[in-house]
């Protein structure tokens, strides 16, 4: 099965990361691969800013729109989430963990699992690990500027 293991680390503290990572509405805001949250597909989002277990985050890239179902949280460590609709991929999991790193600040480790699906699917082992090292220095290099705000 194809993995991606993927990391990057900010000065940021794990609360102001884990913030980021639990409110679905602020991820384009820090991920350059995605345009936007898409509401009207999206359901159970946190009031808040805080997205619970259960809630599916639609997002859009381009005209293409994915959702992911968030499976786990544990609060400022770790957040997990499955595909809930995707064209290339199936069965998709990944992990979010948040380690507080030794000089300060934190370590984001994200990992994933899919299968392909026919046609297009052939394709992700080859650029799904890229993309999602991207998002993972997104989100560290926002949380240090929103940590400095």
């Amino acid at each position: 099965m194809p993995h991606y293991h993927v990391s990057a680390t900010t000065s940021a503290p794990v609360t102001t990361v884990w913030s980021l990572l639990i409110d679905g509405r602020s991820w384009p805001k820090w991920s350059s691969g995605l345009d936007e949250l898409v509401e009207e597909r999206s359901t159970g989002l946190g009031p808040g800013g805080r997205d619970d277990v259960g809630a599916v985050r639609a997002f859009r890239t381009g005209r293409v729109v994915t959702g992911e179902r968030l499976t786990e949280l544990v609060d400022g460590r770790r957040i997990a989430y499955e595909d809930a609709f995707n064209f290339s991929i199936k069965d998709y999991r990944a992990v979010i963990e948040l380690e507080p790193a030794a000089a300060g600040g934190t370590t984001i480790n994200w990992q994933g699992t899919w299968r392909p699906r026919p046609g297009i699917g052939w394709l992700t082992p080859l650029f799904l690990p890229r993309v999602m090292q991207r998002m993972a220095t997104d989100l560290a290099d926002y949380a240090a500027t929103a940590r400095a705000r």
